[in-house]
């Protein structure tokens, strides 16, 4: 039983938790990486742990978008795909954390030569296997890579229409937002059609561009989460609208750093962000790429930040209100924070 001497640290390990931005690639382990390269030595990522390990040290945003598509192309059968969740769960499972919105770009595995039926078939399994290994519930968003522009757009969103896994809840779009512009009518009506299916709207939007990214999704694409959205404090008007319609924000500090969006943790916005009264989650993005955890992100919010026991668990309580659960799911894993 947790007491008042508890250390931050064993309260964090404790909390129960959601995660809610987190990509199917980017979420595979080291070991898991490796098992990917050795099952297909023919492709660009290394088959040493020390190599691909500094494979990861990252330049800018363009170079993580080429390391996340060479880990990518290992996915080559619906057994890499389940290979890639489940070990996803059992790395969340030992976090404590109870559901995940796992982000997937199908696309990516259509150009492999997988069948869109045979995808979703992979996804469907690993859930049920994911559930009854791990314990963790995982639901799917299928998110569109900007770098591939509108086929991506048409070929994700009739694999959403066409042969939707059971846990699919979001749409989303991801990837470099400076490739967006010319494609943006074609991603409005995507998400149109996708809202019109009862997918909920998840756009990232905010991490590497300005404020009108994050306007665009709002307004364009009826956004109910902003997948990063830290450039949001650079428009007043914007800061004001996302505090008064509580639109949440999927901050993922570390990833901003390694990426190049955010110089230090010590100067990344997320403190200004709650100060202005913004509904903010925390997320680990693509947590092995970028050496962290989501319990890693909640201890930088501890130590780097100075947020305190309450701090952190409204932080976790805020992430299950954003996520897709249904009410009672979400009302059990508050009461499991509280009781904390």
């Amino acid at each position: 039983m947790l007491t008042e001497n508890t250390s931050i640290e064993a309260f964090i390990d404790a909390l129960p938790k959601v995660e809610l931005h987190v990509h199917l690639v980017g979420s595979a382990s080291v070991p898991t990486v490796l098992e990917l390269a050795r099952r297909h030595p023919d492709g660009p990522v290394p088959l040493d742990e020390r190599e691909l390990r500094s494979f990861y040290r990252f330049r800018d945003f363009p170079h993580f978008a080429e390391v996340y598509e060479s880990v990518s192309s290992l996915v080559r059968t619906p057994e890499d795909v389940a290979t890639l969740v489940l070990g996803t769960a059992r790395d969340l499972a030992a976090q404590n954390v109870r559901y995940v919105e796992l982000t997937v770009t199908p696309y990516t595995h259509q150009r492999a030569g997988m069948p869109m039926p045979a995808i979703t078939e992979a996804l469907d399994r690993a859930v049920r296997e994911a559930r009854e290994a791990h314990g963790v519930r995982v639901a799917y968003i299928f998110d569109i890579p900007t770098e591939f522009g509108a086929e991506a757009a048409r070929r994700t969103l009739d694999h959403a229409l066409t042969h939707p896994p059971e846990a699919l809840v979001g749409f989303g779009l991801a990837g470099i937002e400076q490739c967006r512009p010319p494609h943006r009518d074609t991603y409005r009506e995507a998400f149109a059609a996708a809202r019109a299916a009862g997918l909920r709207s998840l756009p990232h939007g905010g991490e590497m561009s300005g404020p009108e990214m994050i306007w665009e999704n709002i307004e364009g694409l009826r956004a109910e989460r902003i997948g990063h959205g830290i450039s949001c404090l650079d428009d007043p008007r914007l800061v004001a609208h996302l505090r008064e319609t509580q639109i949440p924000l999927e901050v993922c500090p570390t990833s901003n750093v390694c990426t190049g969006q955010v110089a230090s943790l010590a100067e990344h916005p997320l403190p200004r962000l709650l100060e202005a009264g913004l509904f903010v989650t925390l997320n680990s993005d693509d947590p092995p790429m970028f050496d962290t955890t989501l319990t890693g992100e909640y201890r930088a919010a501890a130590e780097v930040f100075g947020l305190d026991r309450a701090a952190l668990a409204a932080l976790a309580r805020n992430a299950v209100t954003a996520s897709s659960l249904d009410a009672a799911a979400r009302q059990a894993i508050i009461e499991e924070i509280d009781a904390l």
